[in-house]
């Protein structure tokens, strides 16, 4: 699967640049899936949140690109539903669009969805995350991003091999201080990024696209 994993959405000219090249087409020609899931697992969010991100009304822009269709795909309804239908829409679809909101939650959706299962053989889709939605493909979090209350562990998918800090600078407790500190914790490959950032991930090969800040650590 090709990734770009965003702090806040298409933010600029050069991460949408990227987008269509990952597509391979025109936006206007890609169907997408949006899942919103991440979003309940945050204390912070409220059902209004999740309606705007789906109606492409978030000042994040994911949902409001001019996709030729959006569908939803809301992952703690799957395990209710028959596998193949829902499968069936997974690959009919060109990009997933993947919200914030808390990765510890959207990772335990995964898995228990069978969404994370499915992950190797979607090599032709793009999952474009936001914030938790990206950071969801990391082997950690950090404890300082769980926000769940039922999570035992900061431990999400492990798709890439670097942890990410979003929003970097872009709010008070995310100063590049606290991610050195942050980083330090996670004791591992891990990139610190602010909003104007995005990592693109194709076949393991990792390329940062931005307008604005961004560190390796």
């Amino acid at each position: 699967m090709k990734l770009l994993l965003t702090s806040a959405g298409i933010r600029n000219a050069s991460i949408q640049e990227a987008l269509v090249e990952l597509l391979g087409k025109p936006i206007a020609e890609s169907h997408a899936l949006a899942i919103p899931t991440a979003q309940y697992g945050h204390p912070m969010i409220k059902p209004q949140g999740v309606w705007r991100f789906i109606a492409g009304q978030s000042p994040l822009h994911m949902c409001d690109l001019g996709w030729k269709s959006v569908g939803v795909l809301e992952l703690t309804a799957l395990p209710s539903i028959e596998r193949e239908r829902w499968v069936s829409w997974v690959h009919e679809a060109d990009v997933l669009l993947v919200t914030g909101g808390d990765a510890a939650y959207l990772a335990h959706w995964m898995r228990e969805s069978g969404l994370s299962d499915l992950l190797p053989s979607l090599g032709d889709k793009v999952w474009v995350g936001l914030s938790a939605g990206s950071m969801v493909m990391t082997p950690r979090i950090g404890s300082a991003f769980v926000e769940w209350e039922s999570a035992t562990s900061d431990r999400t998918l492990g798709v890439v091999d670097f942890s990410i800090f979003p929003h970097l600078g872009m709010e008070p407790e995310n100063t590049m201080a606290e991610a050195e500190k942050w980083a330090a914790s996670i004791g591992a490959p891990a990139y610190g990024i602010d909003d104007e950032t995005a990592i693109k991930v194709v076949d393991g090969r990792v390329e940062i696209v931005s307008e604005g800040q961004w560190r390796r650590f």
